[in-house]
């Protein structure tokens, strides 16, 4: 077998949600917990950081992963989705698993697989598991998949447990009110084991509070534990600038490449979890912090977040792509320089595309566009549903077709903005 082999089957072969939507979804830890039994349970090996929420988990965990490589510590990160290779998704000091290793762990464990059939996430996170175990990592930051209590991931034992935030996202999944999704995310509360929650949400505090005692788990918010006093964006350099004071009374300024003002909230609940872990014994001084945050995406290689392709014109990438995410991404359009927006959307058939097309400026032209997965929604039908909010523009055979043609529109003045879905994100960077 070899690696193209071998990331065929497991893109291909099995049912992937990414792809296929709900026929992937398996609510159910039994695979996972098959899978790591097999594999001498490699997810108990390493000490780890587990995060959960709607939006910003990537960005925190690779704020975080920086950080710790920063302390010089043997680093792995497990997040998706991927934008261009499967091995983005595992990566250890922000090197990708390498490819013998992943022929040769499907190799070994096929006939595991072809008797309990696990989703393209569970199979994916015991490969990460398995790998991050004999290379024997000193901390691994795990990222959930969409919910919490029966993502694969909620096998691990963590130092921590982060919440980000909660959204009205996977509602078919997770539940149709901000509190019954919270509720699946909370799941990740571990006994005995400390959670910080990004926001406070009047909706779902009390659902992490009442998870958190039954599990005696002490319970962090990074709004009370840390104060944003100022930032700015810095246009001629890309980088978000701001200062931030914690409870214990530390101000960081810190520069952040990962530039869109959303970012603070995440930086904020970065800044609370390292708190925390410094009270659970870890060195995290202050120059690594710094040094963390200034250096994420060279360290990671995280890509797709307010990404600035090009400046003549402004030329941007945003994975953004349910309700919430994009509110906060028109925030930051709205703070930008431009004479006209042109706008590439595209998005996946199962997301609420109505409570995101009502968030989009009208004065825009669109290049309706459809990525390419199974899962993708038709171009033509997202144009018709986005000319009912006033959205108007053309429909384009493929992404790649829809951004040339907003590229020979724009003119140096004018601003390029690529966004809806990873997917349509992950054919243009």
């Amino acid at each position: 077998m070899t690696y193209i082999e071998a990331v065929d089957y497991i893109l291909q072969q099995l049912p992937m949600f990414t792809r296929i939507g709900g026929a992937a979804y398996k609510a159910d830890l039994s695979r996972t917990i098959y899978l790591c039994e097999k594999l001498g349970n490699p997810h108990l090996a390493f000490r780890s950081i587990h995060i959960a929420g709607t939006n910003g988990k990537g960005s925190i965990a690779s704020f975080l992963a920086s950080i710790f490589m920063e302390s010089g510590a043997k680093t792995a990160l497990f997040t998706s989705p991927h934008l261009r290779d499967f091995r983005e998704r595992i990566t250890i000091n922000g090197e990708l698993i390498p490819q013998d290793f992943v022929t040769k762990f499907i190799q070994e464990n096929k006939s595991s697989f072809e008797i309990i059939e696990p989703s393209f996430f569970e199979m994916s996170f015991a490969l990460a598991a398995k790998w991050f175990s004999e290379q024997k990592v000193d901390i691994a930051i795990i990222e959930t998949g969409m919910g919490g209590r029966l993502d694969s991931t909620n096998v691990v034992m963590p130092e921590l447990s982060i919440i980000t935030n909660i959204g009205l996202d996977h509602q078919q999944f997770l539940g149709s009110t901000l509190a019954q999704i919270a509720r699946e995310k909370a799941g990740i509360i571990k006994p005995n084991i400390p959670v910080v929650i990004g926001e406070h949400q009047p909706e779902t505090d009390s659902v992490f509070i009442e998870k958190a005692f039954e599990a005696n788990a002490s319970i962090y918010w990074a709004d009370e534990m840390i104060n944003i006093e100022n930032f700015s964006y810095d246009f001629e350099n890309d980088v978000l600038k701001l200062r931030l004071k914690t409870s214990s009374g530390n101000v960081f300024d810190l520069n952040s490449p990962l530039a869109a003002e959303y970012e603070t909230k995440n930086i904020k609940t970065v800044i609370a979890a390292i708190e925390v872990l410094k009270h659970l014994g870890y060195s995290l001084t202050d120059s690594m912090i710094i040094d963390g945050i200034r250096n994420v995406i060279h360290h990671t290689g995280l890509k797709g977040r307010w990404q600035i392709l090009s400046k003549n014109p402004l030329t941007v990438a945003d994975i953004s792509h349910n309700e919430p995410g994009i509110g906060e991404l028109m925030k930051q359009v709205g703070k930008m320089r431009y004479d006209h927006l042109h706008f590439v959307l595209g998005m996946v058939s199962d997301k609420d595309s109505h409570a995101i097309l009502k968030l989009l400026p009208k004065e825009a032209t669109y290049y309706f566009c459809r990525p390419n997965i199974p899962r993708g929604k038709d171009a033509y039908q997202l144009a018709a549903e986005a000319n009912e909010f006033g959205l108007h523009g053309n429909v384009y055979s493929s992404v790649e077709e829809a951004f040339s043609a907003a590229s020979a529109s724009a003119s140096s003045s004018d601003m390029i903005l690529v966004s809806g879905s990873a997917f349509v994100v992950a054919e243009i960077v």
